[in-house]
Formats: C-alpha cells, structure tokens, sequence
C-alpha cells in the first residue's frame, strides 16, 4: 500500500515598507520553507500568514489592525490558520498586539525571525508567543535553510542594520536597536549563492549602509568601499548598488569607488531632509545644507553622469517658510533624479514627537510645491536621457507584444521594443522617449 504525502503547508506574506523589509520576508518564507511551507500570493489559501510591518510613517501600527480587521473572517473561517506579526511595528507595540487583536498567534521583532519556526510551533500547540529581543547571536547565521529555489536577475542583501545617528524625527534606533555590521565573507558568501541561482544585480542594504564596518576574512574591519569592490570580483555578478546612506558615513574611499568600480552602478540615494541649517540641527542630523552640497560636488567630480535620489521631510516642527525657501534652492542646486517626500508626522517615543506641529495646510501647500519642483527635476532628467546608450538588465515581459522591462544602470524603468532577450541579460539599448515614470527604448 502507497503511503499518503501531505500537501504542503502554505504561507502568506504581506510586506510593508522598507526593501529591508523585503529582504526579511524572503528569508522568513525559506525559513519556514524548512518547516514544510511553500509561500502562496493568496491569503485564502493560506495555512499561516506573516504581516511583516513598517513604522516609519504616520499611523503605522493603526493600519496593521485595521489590516487584521479584514483578515478576522479568514480566521473565522479556519481556526487552523496562524497569524503572526512581524517587523518594526512587533517590535513597537508587543505584547500589546495580542492585547488588541485575539486573531494574532505571534508576534516576531525584526531581530529574532530566525526564531520563527519554533515560535510557529509553540503557537500550533496553543501558546502566544512574542519574541521582540536584541538577541546577540547573529539571526542570518542561525536562519533554518529552506530550499534553493532560482531568482530573479534582482536581489537585495542586508549588510547592516540598526543605527546610531538618532535623528529627532525616526523610531529606526529604538526598533532596529544599535548598528550591527554583518561579517564580510558571510555577506560574500551569499552573494555567490546569489549569483549562482540567477541574480545579476544586488542591492546592499541597511539603515545605514554605508557606516558598514563589517569584520573582515582577513582580520580587519572592512569599509562600505572595501566591502564592493570584493563583490565586484564575482563572476557573473554585473551590478551593485547600496541603500540608504547618511552624508556623515560617506567616506573618501566609498567616494572613490563611485569612480573606480565599474560595477557599481551611477545612482546613489543620500537622504538629506532640508535645505535649512536650523531644521537640520533640530532634526539632529549633525550636518549642514552646506555640507551635503559640497559632497555632492565630490561624488560628481568622480562620476559626472551619477544619478541622484534624496529624501525630504517638509513642515518639521519650527520650520519657517525661510527654512522651506532653503530646502528648494537645495533641491534645486542639487538637480536630482527622484526624490522621496513627506509631511513631517509624529513617531511616538522620537524626541521631536512632544513639539508643536504645524498646521496641515501649510504642510500639505508646501509639500505640493516641493513635488512640483522633484517632479520638473525627473522629468528633465529622464528626457536628457533621450538618444542615449545605456545598458538595461531585462527583468520582465512588458505589457506589449515582444517588449520587455528592464532597469538602466541609472535605476530608470526602461521597456524596450521588439525585444528578444530573457530575464537576465544585460543589454545596450538607445532610449527613444521618456514618460512619467518610465523610458522607452530600441535594442542597438
């Protein structure tokens, strides 16, 4: 008589936020891989479901229960079916979710989701576990092995996470705690995997990459810079990129690679938040507009074509419309790529959450007028790349016959007609029209 096989288990996952995030639900789904799972699109289908969560923006933990209202029928439905929450927002409220929400099974902090198997258990057994621990071991190294299925040409690699800058207005230090700096040759050890399932392109990632100083194999502490240039010697690993940098941890031989490392792509995103000096301080940035300028005007003078992204905060507590006027003629000085923008908004237990705020209409007016400005700025970036070559890493069919979708080395989204090529290749293409978002180009 044959035995019965069981079907698999499977596991939904919805990400909020950060590509950090993203990373870390990749390496939740292998490690419940290990426990039999196989990951489903479908939270109906679904055996356990993770929210990995973000807290950065307004709000953050009220959407995460309204997100579980509409998941309490699934519940209902199947009482079998696990919910755990993940990420910064586990990290945040705690024990105080499964005070809020009798549907969560578990809550997991960013830190400690190599414990997710064995929590997964407890909660198959009846308990409610929470695990929100600074735990010292290093959680990749103890991450359950799951399967090794093929990837993508695009991968994210976290090198470093937490941060010591305590910027007035970020909860980042108090829920991804202190930096940690991953060891090199683990970090280039997969990185070959990497390479060898697929990718193409990798993106370091952390909260502060480029403050990396990883142990290196050799005994020495390797730099952001030094940590590149050693994945550049991958064969068959085209593209690096890193994300997200602070102006104080850019460094001289970071700034050198932009210009020596013909891997490492010319598109960089160093977050600046305001033009005005007295925002900046009060922001506890510990630089000045002054500063960041003269940076940029480095980085350009080793890599003229680099393209550049930023972020912003408008309307921080105390900023005037002079502050504001200084933050324009930054963005306009720096003539930037993209650039991501918000209204300043509260984060509970950050120093800047007890000043007095600004009133919406001057947040929103301003805010309106620094996206115009990004915007103008993108669009004539885009457009100067018109009857240029560039080089396209093919990700995807388009929505058109015979074209595919791809990124340029600059990060743009390039769809490229009567194209042959398959996810992975790298090719030249000559741009011939640029739209909101995207460029349009023709295989040379």
């Amino acid at each position: 008589m044959t035995a019965s096989v069981s079907a698999p288990k499977k596991l939904f996952i919805k990400t909020y936020g950060c590509q950090m995030n993203v990373y870390d639900s990749e390496r939740m789904a292998e490690a419940m891989g290990a426990n039999g799972y196989v990951t489903t699109d479908r939270a109906e289908d679904a055996d356990m479901i993770l929210l990995n969560t973000c807290h950065i923006r307004e709000k953050a933990a009220e959407k995460v229960y309204s997100e579980l209202g509409r998941l309490r029928p699934l519940k209902e439905a199947n009482p079998e079916l696990k919910i755990g929450i993940a990420g910064c927002v586990a990290q945040a409220e705690g024990e105080e979710i499964l005070r809020r929400a009798p549907v969560v099974d578990l809550v997991v902090g960013p830190q400690t989701y190599h414990r997710l198997p064995e929590m997964e258990a407890a909660a198959r057994a009846g308990a409610r576990p929470v695990d929100t621990d600074f735990p010292e071991e290093d959680k990749f190294e103890r991450l359950p092995k799951g399967p090794r299925a093929s990837r993508g040409p695009t991968a994210f690699l976290t090198v470093q996470e937490g941060c010591d800058k305590f910027c007035a207005f970020c909860v980042v230090p108090y829920t991804r705690g202190a930096e940690v700096s991953r060891p090199a040759e683990r970090l280039l050890r997969e990185a070959r995997d990497l390479v060898e399932r697929g990718v193409r392109e990798i993106t370091l990632l952390g909260q502060n990459v480029n403050g990396y100083h990883g142990l290196g194999p050799d005994g020495t502490v390797w730099s952001l810079a030094r940590l590149v240039r050693e994945l550049a010697g991958i064969e068959g690993l085209w593209r690096i990129r890193y994300t997200t940098s602070h102006p104080n941890d850019m460094s001289d031989d970071l700034i050198a690679a932009h210009g020596e490392v013909e891997k490492l792509m010319p598109y960089l995103h160093l977050p600046v938040q305001s033009g005005s000096d007295k925002v900046l301080k009060a922001m506890n940035r510990k630089h000045r507009a002054e500063d960041y300028l003269r940076l940029i005007e480095r980085l350009r003078g080793v890599r003229p074509d680099l393209a550049l992204s930023g972020d912003f905060i408008v309307g921080f507590p105390g900023e005037t419309e002079a502050d504001f006027e200084e933050t324009l003629a930054l963005v306009r000085a720096v003539r930037y790529h993209s650039a991501f923008t918000f209204k300043y908004s509260a984060r509970p237990g950050t120093p800047a959450a007890e000043r007095p705020v600004l009133p919406d209409a001057v947040l929103d007016a301003r805010l309106h007028r620094l996206q115009a400005l990004i915007a103008e700025q993108q669009r004539a970036a885009q457009e100067a790349m018109v009857g240029r070559e560039v080089g396209v890493l093919i990700e995807k069919p388009g929505r058109l016959p015979g074209q595919m979708v791809g990124k340029s080395d600059h990060l743009h989204a390039v769809h490229v007609a009567d194209c042959a090529a398959t996810p992975g290749e790298l090719i030249r293409v000559r741009i011939t029209g640029s739209a909101p978002n995207s460029l349009a180009g023709r295989v040379l």
